[in-house]
């Protein structure tokens, strides 16, 4: 599945020439119309002859064993291993982006210098040998990866494994259908409620990631948000409101990870997230009727626990991204009996 059919754009009638046509690539909402042998905005997508093809498929760049918290992915299969993977490449150009090294780059350097030739079910089998309930696509944007990412998520649910996209939640809805089969869970990065703040420091727009935010539960994915608080550009109460709000409107059963904002890449110069910003987002989360809401990146922050929304009980405690202590019965709050959102098994 290296090979994705495009769309192909002809200006005008049948007098437009071949130069003049262009393809436009299906996977993700930059909807990048390239003429032939032209890379999209991803850097790792080219088109060739009437195809869009993936340059990165089975190019490995990051490949570990992680808490399935780390994703952070909080309500499903809480304390297991996740089998981490990504490729080189995103959609996104985020001044903040905390894996610059992976996602910025380009087919034009050596890539062999960097990745590992992997195929499907050697991931599979890794995942399985390190002790791994699941595959996560995650450190760089997976849309850009999509045919390897597919393929994988393949053959980890017909091994019984569970598989989790880590997203800025730009795919196309045609990518999304298509994905939504073999997807266990995705954590969508809703990093701003302004699109001036996509525009100026992703490259992108935000009308899309609310579109597949609402996708995700149409599409039956389980779904949880993340949103990194930046000092001065995401943190405002009015701001936080508005994300808190979409998301109880949508669902007040969608987890919220609220998390803190370290110094890096073109950001570099901007102050860390002190943790009563956390604490303020978190509060703003549930008055907007969202059931839980949990705060991350500083260990020991109120906010990391999981509790029943009906009668207050602690039913999942966590300290970083380690659990301590899994009170659940079968899914179900110990104290009340009713069912706790998530997959437990």
């Amino acid at each position: 599945m290296a090979r994705l059919p495009g769309h192909r754009l002809v200006e005008g009638n049948s007098d437009v020439t071949k130069e003049t046509v262009v393809i436009t690539c299906p996977v993700c909402y930059q909807e990048c119309e390239l003429k032939d042998g032209q890379l999209g905005k991803c850097r790792v997508r080219q088109r060739k002859g009437d195809s869009i093809e993936s340059l990165v498929y089975g190019k490995v760049v990051a490949e570990h064993v992680d808490p399935i918290e780390k994703k952070p992915i909080y309500h499903v299969l809480p304390g297991s291993l996740s089998y981490s993977i990504a490729t080189p490449g995103c959609n996104f150009r985020c001044l903040h982006c905390q894996n610059s090294s992976i996602s910025q780059v380009s087919v034009k350097q050596n890539l062999d210098l960097v990745t590992t030739d992997r195929l499907p079910q050697q991931i599979v089998a890794a995942a399985k040998a390190g002790g791994c309930d699941s595959i996560s696509y995650t450190y760089v944007e997976p849309t850009v990866f999509l045919e390897f990412a597919y393929d994988c998520c393949v053959g980890a649910r017909d091994e019984g494994l569970k598989n989790i996209f880590v997203s800025n939640g730009y795919m196309s809805r045609r990518t999304l259908v298509q994905l939504a089969p073999v997807l266990t869970a995705m954590n969508i990065d809703l990093k701003s409620f302004r699109d001036s703040f996509y525009q100026q420091v992703c490259g992108a727009k935000l009308q899309p990631v609310l579109e597949n935010i609402r996708g995700c539960v149409e599409l039956g994915v389980w779904l949880e948000v993340t949103t990194l608080i930046i000092p001065g550009l995401n943190d405002s109460d009015e701001e936080l409101a508005q994300i808190a709000a979409f998301l109880s409107a949508i669902n007040r059963r969608i987890p919220w990870h609220v998390t803190a904002f370290y110094p890096t890449y073109k950001m570099s110069d901007r102050k860390m997230t002190p943790p009563a910003t956390l604490e303020r987002a978190r509060r703003i989360g549930h008055e907007q009727g969202l059931h839980h809401v949990y705060t991350g990146n500083i260990p020991g922050v109120k906010g990391a626990n999981s509790v029943c929304h009906f009668c207050g009980e602690q039913v999942i405690s966590r300290f970083g991204f380690h659990l301590t202590d899994n009170r659940l019965v079968n899914g179900n709050c110990p104290g009340c009996g009713n069912s706790f959102p998530g997959v437990w098994r």
